[in-house]
This record gives C-alpha cells, sequence and structure tokens, in this order.
C-alpha cells in the first residue's frame, strides 16, 4: 500500500523526477516544498507519513528542517535524498533520527528505504 508523502527538493528538475519515481510507484505525494522553511510548515499542515528531505538547500537546509520535524514529530520518517558523499554528513543525518540516507539517483534504493519506513 502506498505512502504519502511529502518532498523537499529545491531543484525543480530533482522534484519532478522524484514525484513522478515516487507516484509511479503507488505512492501519494501530498505536498512538496523546494526549501527547509516551507517543509516544516507542510509538515504540520499534511501530515504525512514520509519525508523526503535533499540536504543542502537555500536559507534552512535539510539537516536543520528534519531537526525541527522531529521536534514537532519526534517519530516523523524522514529519509535523506542526496548527492553528498561525506561520511560524517551521513553520520549527521542519521544521528538526529533519520530513517535512511540515500542517493538521490538510486530509484530503487528510495523505494526500498519508502516501503520500510
Amino acid at each position: 500500500m502506498g505512502k504519502k508523502v511529502l518532498v523537499v527538493e529545491d531543484s525543480q528538475f530533482m522534484r519532478k523526477r522524484i514525484i513522478e519515481t515516487l507516484e509511479s510507484a503507488g505512492h501519494t505525494v501530498v505536498a512538496n516544498a523546494k526549501n527547509g522553511a516551507d517543509a516544516v510548515a507542510l509538515y504540520k499542515e499534511v501530515n504525512p507519513e514520509v519525508v523526503t528531505m535533499d540536504v543542502t538547500m537555500k536559507g534552512k537546509d535539510g539537516i536543520s528542517a528534519a531537526r525541527d520535524i522531529l521536534k514537532i514529530d519526534p517519530d516523523a520518517r524522514i529519509i535523506f535524498l542526496t548527492i553528498l558523499n561525506d561520511p560524517s554528513i551521513h553520520r549527521e543525518m542519521m544521528n538526529i533520527g533519520a530513517r535512511g540516507v540515500v542517493n538521490k539517483k538510486n530509484t530503487a534504493e528510495i523505494l526500498k528505504l519508502i516501503d520500510s519506513a
């Protein structure tokens, strides 16, 4: 059964690609945001089951947004989608409570993490 997903990605092209991938796999994208501040506001409004979160964005970055969302809802299921390959950043994302970190181009792994979240 598909999940309700909030997609957070600053690149319009990548955001569209992620949404298409999720919807073709049976998930419902309940909202999408282009920055962390919008993500926090939308999280409160749409109550998604899963959040896919970009890391580097103008304004509030993904890690800051994830911390804010987890303050609102400690059970929030956040999966970081990134092209960053820095192990220290990956550890930081997992330490704040992310359910996973995956390369945003790895469609199969994204869908696997969402299904298991």
